[in-house]
């Protein structure tokens, strides 16, 4: 039996019988388009000879149906709609107990899904636009291992899909809940630690990769126009010119007034135009991290953001935005970014450790670049390619026209893999990389010495076996052990293990194959 529709959901308060429910116009916000489309497409001709009916004293159109008849199919769709729309909302309920979130919904195909609350991975509230205009919210939080859909709540009154997003995220840093008022949950504080200027995204906009495809698709008309002798082939392209400004304007929208904050709950972001997002991604969520610089952004030091976190996958569906927690920033601004992900970097100077990995080469700052043989096949970059291990994640640098430089916690590093194609073999080199969750972030070493990349593949190993069993627990807010800088550092320290092994991987390589993987860190 459950609740009333308007009970409040309780902080693990929710017994077995205890289910809520959407709200009821919910059903509505999701499916206006096709009811819109369904009158158009129904009612125009009807519409139509009515309209000219009247101009006419009148007199209708022959062969054509009745008035009546028109606005009968019409009330007809609206009661077909407003029946699946009331089932839709029946049948749309979640609970909330103190280990899991259940989401039951569908009328013909039924969907039961169940997600552990300490698994939760991050929480968006999104408001498109005409949820906005009711004051509702949808409540979409991804669950490690939870496939490519992300559970969603859709839709909620803001202010309970607020609440709710505060109680999961309690629960999941491992606080009890009250025993005088479980059902109280206060939305921890922010404080916004960074802001961007709409003038800041104009120009991070037209100084991207659109105005660079913008430019291409300009000179090609050029030379076509020049070429025929005639205009009358620009109307082909007006498609493509579409195209350019509807992705222009996707940008702005996007990244407009994006704040990025930091509360107990961890790392919040806040952007958007006509539909806004509040993302929080909890501590200890972020499985890499990869800051990025273009040629352009070069002369105006602006840098790109992007995170990998489990449940995310590639985000194609969302054009990668959720994946972005700074579109465009200073070096100063990506900074402070990067201390809100990795609060403890694992070295005294950070500021000049990635300061070296964003724009340094060579050996500066303890870097380990490319030997002098990968100037054969990489000749411009070879001084740039190269890594750094710290007491808590391993930095890769790579790239001069684009420049990367990708940082993994040791703890989060999946597994290992060594590459070797035939010239590389030649020149004693071989790529390393770490595999991470799905996502932009692809964090690798190109052109390593092959005797290095053996010692880094072991010590990564080891790092990671030891940062993986001492890590603190998933509820970030329950007493963590001892310290992860000492452990791993006396970790790294010791012999590395199973060398051996890790020797005959690249030299022993089964024939026709170029790579092979080392298989998960323990």
């Amino acid at each position: 039996m459950s609740q009333p529709d308007d009970a409040a959901a309780g902080f693990g308060t929710d017994g077995p019988e205890t289910w809520h429910h959407v709200h009821p116009v919910s059903p509505f916000v999701r499916g206006w388009v096709a009811v819109l489309a369904v009158l158009f497409i129904f009612g125009r001709n009807g519409m139509e000879d009515l309209f000219r009916g009247l101009a006419n004293g009148g007199d209708y159109a022959p062969n054509t149906a009745p008035v009546w008849v028109i606005l009968s199919i019409v009330g007809a769709a609206v009661v077909v709609f407003g029946i699946s729309f009331y089932l839709s909302w029946r049948f749309t309920r979640y609970q909330v107990t103190d280990e899991y979130v259940h989401i039951n919904s569908g009328v013909v195909f039924r969907q039961q899904r169940k997600a552990r609350i300490e698994r939760v991975q991050a929480i968006d509230v999104v408001q498109p636009l005409l949820a906005r205009v009711f004051g509702l919210a949808e409540l979409k939080f991804d669950v490690a291992d939870g496939g490519k859909s992300a559970m969603k709540l859709a839709f909620l009154k803001l202010d309970e899909a607020r609440r709710l997003r505060s109680a999961i995220l309690a629960r999941a840093a491992g606080l009890p809940a009250d025993p005088q008022g479980p059902a109280v949950v206060v939305e921890a504080p922010e404080q916004v630690v960074l802001a961007l200027t709409p003038g800041r995204v104009v120009g991070s906009v037209l100084l991207s990769g659109i105005t660079v495809m913008a430019l291409v698709l300009s000179a090609g008309v050029a030379l076509l126009v020049v070429r025929t002798g005639s205009v009358a082939v620009l109307a082909a392209f007006i498609p493509m010119v579409l195209g350019v400004v509807a992705a222009y304007w996707q940008r702005f929208t996007t990244d407009f007034n994006f704040r990025v904050a930091v509360s107990p709950d961890g790392v919040r972001l806040h952007y958007g135009m006509l539909e806004t997002r509040s993302q929080t991604i909890p501590p200890g969520r972020v499985q890499a991290v990869g800051l990025s610089q273009g040629p352009v952004w070069r002369m105006l030091g602006w840098y790109k953001i992007h995170v990998n976190v489990a449940g995310y996958g590639a985000d194609a569906r969302e054009g990668g935005t959720r994946t972005v927690v700074l579109p465009v920033g200073t070096q100063a601004e990506a900074m402070v970014v990067l201390g809100l992900l990795f609060p403890d970097p694992g070295v005294d100077n950070p500021h000049e450790v990635f300061a070296a990995g964003l724009n340094g080469t060579g050996d500066a700052q303890g870097f380990i670049h490319s030997p002098p043989a990968a100037r054969w096949i990489d000749p411009l970059a070879w001084r740039r390619t190269a890594y750094r291990a710290t007491a808590t994640a391993l930095l890769c640098r790579h790239g001069i026209l684009y420049r990367r430089l990708q940082v993994v916690p040791h703890e989060r590093t999946q597994s290992l893999s060594l590459y070797q194609g035939p010239i590389m073999r030649a020149l004693g080199l071989v790529d390393f990389e770490l595999h991470s969750t799905a996502g932009p972030v692809r964090p690798v070493v190109h052109h390593m010495d092959l005797a290095a990349a053996h010692q880094l593949f072991d010590e990564q190993a080891a790092r990671a076996a030891v940062a993986r069993r001492i890590h603190r627990s998933e509820r970030w807010m329950e007493a963590a052990p001892a310290p992860l800088v000492e452990l791993v550092e006396t970790a790294s320290s010791a012999p590395a293990a199973s060398a051996a092994p890790v020797a005959e991987l690249v030299e022993t390589k089964v024939p026709g194959s170029e790579t092979k993987d080392a298989g998960s860190a323990p």
